[in-house]
């Protein structure tokens, strides 16, 4: 139950590269962050829409992991039928991106707990990061606003940053977001902890590696944000609420002008960017902070 250090079992391997750009675990250098971007096989075109957006490709994602020590991959793990048409899909656009984190889980809807516990487990076994941020792939990020705004929370040993919320404990079946273990929060009306939207949200090295060495025991809620919330519950941990990680994008323009940059812009109406595939550009470049943000950043 330690968060110190991170053992992984002898003889057995931590985890699944197929990117080819990554170092394994013996050769690791110190990275400020890792940035996962949950995806899906039915997502090709969002992916794309981030690659000529807020995501560098080619040369620069390596450079901005070799220069700035950044991280970042589309998160993904397999079909119920090993090697088949879906995994080769991947395979293939990955020979074409190098930009692909393989798990070791077979994808769902209903399965987002369980992937976000094994992201965050091997994301530490690849990388040893300052910080870990999980983002979907409908959400438009500023890195350079991101990226400035974790520095400041150094000096803290276990910080959660996200935009916290609090919404209701939905007992009743059929609805979006149902919880089936509602009994637990105690009475009808009853309203969820603090936690992060699940959007986008960051966590500190310490705790990734404590998700990493307990994920075997940490129980999974229906709704992956509640899920981790849920396993901070009791620990000494820093919850930190940045609206910034949360702008709509009928607001990012406007807060752009006024020289506060959102870190990252979606519609609640979708959770998420609705319509992503086709509008992410148009907010990027209503939106977006400039590439000169990232790279003139000083963290």
């Amino acid at each position: 139950m330690e968060v110190d250090t991170l053992s992984p079992s002898p003889g057995k391997s931590s985890y699944r590269e197929v990117s080819g750009l990554i170092e394994g675990p013996s050769s690791r250098r110190k990275l400020f962050l890792v940035i996962g971007i949950n995806t899906a096989f039915s997502s090709r075109k969002r992916r794309d829409s981030v690659r000529q957006t807020w995501m560098p490709r080619g040369e620069e994602l390596r450079k901005l992991e070799e220069e700035k020590g950044i991280v970042i991959r589309f998160v993904i793990g397999h079909g119920t039928t090993p090697g088949g048409i879906l995994d080769r899909a991947i395979e293939a656009e990955n020979v074409q991106y190098h930009d692909f984190m393989r798990l070791e889980h077979i994808e769902g809807y209903h399965e987002l707990s369980a992937k976000t516990k094994i992201y965050f487990a091997t994301a530490v076994s690849m990388w040893d990061a300052e910080y870990y941020v999980k983002v979907d792939d409908d959400v438009h990020v500023n890195l350079g606003a991101l990226s400035t705004s974790l520095a400041r929370h150094r000096a803290k040993p276990r910080v959660y940053i996200g935009c916290m919320k609090s919404g209701p404990v939905l007992a009743q079946k059929g609805v979006r977001y149902h919880e089936p273990e509602h009994w637990k929060f105690g009475e009808h009306g009853n309203k969820y902890f603090r936690h992060a939207t699940g959007q986008l949200y960051a966590l500190s090295h310490d705790l990734a590696i404590y998700i990493s060495k307990n994920s075997e025991i940490l129980h999974k809620y229906a709704n992956e944000d509640v899920s981790l919330g849920a396993w901070f519950i009791g620990l000494d941990v820093e919850h930190v609420d940045d609206r910034r990680m949360c702008c709509g994008t009928s607001d990012c323009e406007w807060r752009l002008q006024a020289g506060h940059a959102c870190i990252a812009s979606f519609d609640w109406a979708c959770s998420g960017i609705c319509k992503s595939a086709e509008r992410m550009r148009s907010i990027h470049q209503h939106c977006g902070e400039g590439d000169r943000a990232l790279w003139s950043a000083d963290f």
